[in-house]
């Protein structure tokens, strides 16, 4: 190994397992300024610019700050039960996290990504991936609610997902652990040459119906991050990978041998061309598509099989692009020219040409064919490479004006360049070890350049302490002029490991504020006090249940026994924005309900033993908020006391 390279990776591995705080001391413009503090003001009652969507990495779920205040305006819950309403315990919720391993409550969620069209953010969804059981899921941007989540199969860490064509037709998975495809028993040590990877294409411009439309059987390396062609390079979309070495132990040492690893190269448009010629198979799967249906009832559908491609036959598939050194982001400009790797062990950020890369292809300019996937001549392909980078260059974004900017990880700053010259002209501190970062649209072909956000996975001495564990940290940075300017800290939620962002305007006037009552089609919903009603069915009872300001209906219930199955059907007949109501038994060992104006949402409760039991509102509706509140009555398991509920007198 070359001493460098060497010297790189042992400091780099430092800082991974000592969370070492390592940072450039170069800076161009000074912070903590009055002027930045009036930048990121916004005055009571007035909004931000922007909506900005953060991961929230171990915590499942997606997270939404405006900006520039840096304020937190909600948790949108997605692969992780939810408590604060419900998510996830309700009837209704359960089934949207259910998978082929059964009901998983909880998952890694890594990256936002915003539907586009014509290749710009347009508001429509957001999706995110689930990276420990293989998901993505959409959340429809009109309620912020997740509305569907499908899984993917033959996958392990689906990490490089799920990053959009500038059309929304499909999102991509890839799989950051190699695995035997299909599954079976096999010695960890085999692995060389007989583990894969897969590449996965997910249908994502028809709500409630996505579906994994082809999968692409890879060399068994660890695929990791993902961008999309445009413009010129659209129908392409671009593959991270490392760990070219195939290691299965030790990888910090054994996937840093190889000066290059590759960016795998993959033409969507001509796998759509093999399988309509019949190039392709088929493999048995086993995976669930989950999906809120009209009724705003979760449904889960069962998956069999899949369309798989081999690059072996269908010719100009796949090519694999030489990228130094275990390339982590990569990422596409806004003309769509320009292909920007970050090697996170390298000492350049490479940049490749898309015209010199159909060159190359053209003339047959490779240096090897591994498994049917021709390996690309580097220099034939390369643009420019950028000296001088910052140590540790994972990610890119660009601000639509000719300028990119790289997260250094090690060396902690982002690292402004010009795409043209591939010459560094500025750079600023962040605070510390900065993994992502974000412009809005930076990843789009027409970036809102005027923020920046870097994603810092170290605060120490940012924040007042809250005992071994810090929240991550946010920076907001100027960078509507020559230098960038850093504004604002904020903390995150989880472990934002990536945000999107798209201007306020664009969305905040499409929001839904309440449901119609009339359009309520739960199976089980009220649409006046009047419907209202207790039933039984040997032991299954269902309480039909109104909530309004500010009593539930029925409000006293009887005839319940030790042992039962109660299911509290309760609807909010609110028609009103920003009127919740909650629902809370004692004993329930789920969650509460929280129900928007005109929803209907269900809470199962095991009544355990005798006595009366309170049940109350959660949810701050009202000055008569407390008065909000029910009983019910479980008698013993061999009771003769009538099923009986009532309101008033």
């Amino acid at each position: 190994m070359k001493p460098l390279i060497r010297n790189l990776l042992l400091g780099f591995t430092a800082v991974l397992l000592m969370g070492a705080t390592v940072f450039s001391c170069q800076t161009t413009q000074p912070v903590g300024t009055s002027d930045a503090a009036s930048a990121v003001y916004v005055a009571p009652g007035e909004y931000d610019e922007f909506y900005s969507f953060f991961s929230g990495g171990f915590s499942g779920n997606l997270t939404v700050y405006g900006l520039p205040s840096g304020r937190h305006l909600k948790d949108v819950p997605v692969f992780s039960q939810f408590p604060e309403n419900g998510w996830g315990y309700t009837e209704e919720t359960k089934p949207m996290l259910n998978t082929s391993y059964g009901f998983v409550p909880w998952d890694d969620a890594h990256h936002p990504e915003l539907s586009m069209t014509d290749g710009v953010p347009d508001g429509r969804w957001i999706f995110i991936n689930a990276n420990n059981t293989p998901r993505v899921a959409r959340i429809d941007l009109t309620t912020f609610e997740t509305t569907e989540i499908i899984e993917i199969p033959n996958s392990a860490g689906n990490h490089g997902s799920p990053f959009i064509t500038p059309d929304s037709k499909y999102l991509v998975a890839s799989t950051r652990f190699s695995v035997p495809i299909p599954q079976q028993d096999m010695a960890i040590g085999d692995y060389a040459g007989n583990f894969k990877g897969t590449l996965s294409f997910i249908r994502a411009d028809d709500p409630g119906n996505m579906d994994v439309a082809f999968q692409i059987l890879v060399p068994g390396y660890n695929y990791d991050l993902a961008h999309a062609g445009k413009g010129p390079s659209y129908g392409w979309m671009f593959f991270t990978s490392y760990n070219s070495e195939e290691a299965h132990t030790l990888l910090e040492v054994n996937a840093s041998q190889n000066d290059k690893d590759f960016i795998a190269a993959v033409n969507w448009l001509r796998a759509e061309e093999c399988i309509a010629e019949g190039n392709s198979g088929t493999m048995s799967a086993q995976y669930v598509h989950n999906y809120i249906d009209a009724s705003h009832v979760g449904q889960s559908e069962e998956k069999t099989s899949v369309t798989v491609l081999q690059p072996a036959d269908c010719d100009g598939l796949v090519y694999y692009l030489p990228t130094p050194k275990s390339p982590h982001g990569v990422d596409v400009d806004p003309t769509g020219q320009y292909i920007v790797a970050g090697g996170k062990l390298a000492t350049v950020i490479p940049v490749h040409s898309f015209d010199k890369m159909q060159a190359a292809i053209a003339n047959e300019s490779f240096e090897t064919t591994i498994e049917g996937i021709p390996v690309l001549n580097y220099d034939e392909i390369l643009y420019g490479e950028v000296e001088n980078p910052g140590l540790g260059p994972l990610h890119t974004e660009f601000d639509g004006r000719g300028f990119a900017y790289t997260t250094a990880f090690i060396s902690s700053e982002i690292v402004k360049w010009d795409i043209a010259s591939t010459q560094v002209v500025d750079r600023i501190p962040v605070y510390y070890s900065v993994g992502h970062l974000m412009i809005p649209g930076g990843d789009s072909q027409q970036p809102w350049g005027k923020y920046l956000v870097a994603m810092n996975k170290i605060t120490k001495d940012r924040y007042l302490p809250t005992g071994p564990e810090l929240a991550h940290a946010a920076q907001l940075i100027d960078i509507s002029g020559d230098k960038m300017r850093m504004l604002l800290d904020f903390p995150t939620m989880g472990e934002p490991h990536y945000a999107q962002a798209l201007p306020a305007d664009l969305i905040m006037d499409k929001q839904v504020k309440f449901f119609p009552i009339e359009e309520n089609t739960n199976p089980y919903a009220v649409k006046n006090e009047g419907e209202t009603r207790v039933e039984r069915e040997g032991n299954v009872v269902r309480v039909y249940m109104s909530t309004i300001r500010t009593h539930f209906a029925p409000d006293n219930i009887e005839g319940i026994r030790v042992g039962d199955e109660v299911y509290f059907h309760v609807t909010n007949l609110e028609q009103d924005w920003d009127v919740p109501h909650g629902f809370a038994v004692i004993g329930a060992n789920n969650s509460e309900l929280l129900i928007m104006p005109g929803q209907t949402r269900t809470l199962k409760w095991y009544p355990t033993r005798e006595g009366v039991f309170p049940f109350y509102c959660t949810d701050f509706c009202s000055a008569l908020h407390q008065e909000m509140q029910g009983y019910i009555r479980v008698s013993p398991r061999s009771s003769d006391v009538p099923l009986a509920y009532s309101i008033g007198q």
